[in-house]
């Protein structure tokens, strides 16, 4: 997803014939539009909505005859400025949601080059990290940073001069410095440790899960009010390592089965009830020492809807009102 796109910066520039139509720069521009907007915005569902306004406007600026000297240019920009828009609305939201908010996630099968690209930026951990940042801080960076636009190309998305991209960028940069996820393990390391990792939970082998947890590990739960969850993140191997431990075995004694997946490029699985609906979504951040330093759990029925089989709130839901009563 995330991966150089035709038109990116250090490709061949987007020339469509003169009778290109909308359809045809969709097809070419529609992945990149969708990568900026899902990681300004963490959601798949807002996402969507702004590549849909995004080829709207294009459409309409095609169907009025009114030149695009590049529409790669035009459909980033937009992308980039009504992500921002959104984000500002949407900040306000998380501020009320209900536990922790934590991004929608990705379940993709990348091909090798994309891997590359999405190890770091695009993972659950640098998109809960980018929240600290203002919205234009948060797009200069992700054009600079992520998808390697030179910074006048940033500073007239953005609508600034090139001295105010670079600012953007300079603060962004300190905000997320000594934070930001590196995961340099291979991925035949990382398949293989996530394996381990999720036999021992479903095992309850407290010490085999511990002994893969780094010293500082976090855990982090979205259950959005709807299900079970941590109300904010738990740190230290001891402590999370039980919670994994009880929270498997609870998973388990309800006949729910997990699938392993490729989560917002890391390794992870996908958790099915009893009855085979998909009710949750895990993502492992494993370090280059091979231990895992973030867990990642989406249980909100309500990030799962676009998910093949999502949405479901299954067994959790169950549970989750046995306690209400």
């Amino acid at each position: 997803m995330s991966a150089p796109q035709p038109g990116a910066p250090g490709t061949t520039p987007l020339t469509p014939h003169p009778s290109a139509s909308a359809s045809d720069l969709y097809g070419e521009l529609r992945p990149r539009a969708f990568a900026i907007a899902y990681q300004m915005l963490g959601s798949v569902s807002e996402a969507e909505d702004v590549v849909q306004e995004t080829f709207l406007r294009l459409h309409r600026t095609l169907r009025q005859d009114e030149p695009i000297a590049s529409p790669r240019a035009y459909v980033a920009t937009l992308a980039t400025r009504l992500a921002i828009d959104q984000l500002r609305s949407a900040r306000v939201r998380r501020e009320r949601y209900f536990g922790e908010w934590l991004p929608e996630p990705l379940v993709t099968e990348p091909t090798p080059a994309e891997r590359a690209e999405t190890a770091d930026s695009l993972s659950l951990a640098f998109l809960v990290l980018l929240e600290s940042l203002s919205p234009h801080q948060r797009a200069a960076f992700l054009l600079r940073e992520v998808f390697d636009y030179a910074y006048p190309e940033v500073a007239e998305i953005v609508g600034t001069d090139v001295d105010g991209a670079r600012h953007l960028v300079a603060r962004a940069r300190a905000r997320l410095r000594d934070r930001r996820p590196r995961y340099h393990a291979s991925r035949r390391q990382r398949e293989e440790l996530a394996r381990r990792f999720f036999a021992a939970a479903e095992q309850g082998d407290l010490g085999a899960l511990e002994a893969m947890l780094a010293q500082d590990v976090a855990l982090h739960a979205d259950g959005g009010g709807k299900v079970p969850a941590l109300g904010r993140p738990m740190s230290g191997r001891e402590r999370v390592a039980r919670k994994l431990a009880a929270g498997f075995a609870a998973f388990a004694a309800y006949g729910a089965r997990l699938r392993p997946a490729e989560v917002n490029g890391q390794p992870g699985a996908m958790a099915y009830d009893a009855e085979g609906r998909l009710v949750g979504v895990i993502g492992l951040g494993i370090t280059g020492d091979g231990r895992v330093a973030t867990v990642h759990s989406v249980f909100n029925p309500d990030k799962l809807g676009h998910l093949a089989g999502g949405g479901g709130v299954g067994l959790w839901s169950a549970k989750w009102a046995g306690r209400a009563e």
